[in-house]
């Protein structure tokens, strides 16, 4: 029988916990968040946008279906940590190539279990989320709150340029079998351009579905490095951290506005609103999960959204007489998607690839091929 080592999670503000490691060994800090989806914890581990991130999940028993090669995001786990109450001793799907377990420790990323998760929730949605450290080597409270507090902030932080590709790329893909829905052989496709700011697998699929040819690019290309191709569309992805320390970005992006029409979803979602001239401020413990609603202000319609944001594109910062507000958050009314009001340029917060409604959101990348036609 497996020996189980101690492990220990600090945070800054004096919080701590023992509890038990899985996966790999050593030590971890980053930004303690939490998620409160159900299921997806591989799709969690390997979303780039969690750079910087140790995640708590919510629910209480994570690892029963083990790990596959499927449902990857990207090519590797990029949270720093992973905090959960209970680890299955059962792994248990025709799917499944090996454990949790030992998929962390392939990888070298640290997990603990064994905490009380829903008291550390509790106190993130109080008091924020908080810088942190789990570690198996130390076990001094005292020296490991101050090692979290001493550890560095995401704010400010350009985690971008880890998480981008280092070269540009086609990307050629299908959405794997059984998730062909609504699909068709599309007579035209066009050919956009993904600036990767940490941009996951399954938004390609979605692109390559709706009938997009896609080259992804660096998040550090430049307007006319972008624009040599003559895309007819430009995707902004998603990505890890604050928007405010990605200035090169938010310059490209604002030299293409006009140029060719734009689709941003979450980190393209705020790059897009800074370069529109609004701000982005932090959120309290942001938004992580698969039920968070939104609606539709044109439509009055409510999607079931999946999101994954620590940061918001601040509505009153935005110039009324260029930007209109399509979406909002229906729990705090934080704003969730954002047109422009001449030019064809649009983008959400949240991740309509994700389709926990479970299609409540694909319409925006047909909007986007439909844009696209228009001023084809």
């Amino acid at each position: 029988m497996e020996i189980l080592m101690k492990a220990y999670l600090a945070l800054e503000d004096g919080l701590f916990f023992e509890g038990e490691s899985f996966g790999a060994e050593g030590e971890a800090c980053g930004e303690v968040v939490f998620n409160t989806s159900l299921s997806g914890y591989q799709e969690i581990l390997t979303d780039p946008s969690y750079k910087g991130q140790i995640v708590t999940m919510t629910y209480p028993h994570i690892g029963n279906y083990g790990v596959n090669f499927e449902d990857e995001e990207s090519s590797k786990p990029w949270v720093e940590g992973f905090v959960i109450k209970e680890l299955s001793p059962v792994t248990s799907n025709f799917r499944a190539k090996m454990t949790l377990s030992d998929y962390l420790k392939k990888h070298n990323k640290i997990g603990i279990e064994g905490i009380d998760t829903r008291k550390l929730v509790k106190h993130l949605r109080d008091q924020g989320a908080k810088k942190g450290i789990i570690s198996t080597l130390e076990r001094d409270k005292t020296k490991l709150i101050q090692k979290a507090k001493n550890s560095p902030s995401i704010v400010g932080v350009d985690l971008v340029k880890e998480v981008t590709c280092r070269k540009p790329y086609e990307f050629k893909d299908s959405l794997l079998p059984g998730y062909e829905w609504g699909s068709a052989d599309l007579e035209k496709r066009f050919n956009i351009v993904a600036i990767d700011s940490g941009i996951k697998f399954n938004i390609l699929r979605k692109l390559n579905q709706h009938g997009f040819n896609v080259k992804v690019v660096p998040a550090s290309a430049k307007k006319d490095e972008i624009l040599k191709s003559k895309p007819d569309g430009i995707f902004l992805s998603n990505g890890p951290g604050d928007p405010s320390a990605v200035p090169y970005l938010i310059e490209t992006v604002r030299n293409l506005i006009g140029k060719v029409p734009i689709f941003g979803i979450c980190l393209g979602h705020q790059i897009l609103g800074q370069a529109l001239g609004g701000t982005t401020s932090k959120l309290k413990f942001g938004h992580r999960g698969g039920n968070h609603p939104v609606m539709d202000l044109k439509t009055q319609k409510i999607e079931v959204t999946s999101q994954n944001h620590g940061f918001v594109v601040d509505i009153d910062s935005l110039p009324k007489n260029e930007v209109e507000l399509t979406h909002v958050n229906l729990n705090d009314k934080t704003l969730e998607g954002m047109q422009h009001k001449k030019h064809p340029v649009f983008s959400v917060q949240y991740h309509p690839e994700n389709s926990p409604g479970p299609h409540d959101s694909d319409y925006l990348f047909a909007r986007f091929r439909e844009m696209i036609e228009k001023n084809a």
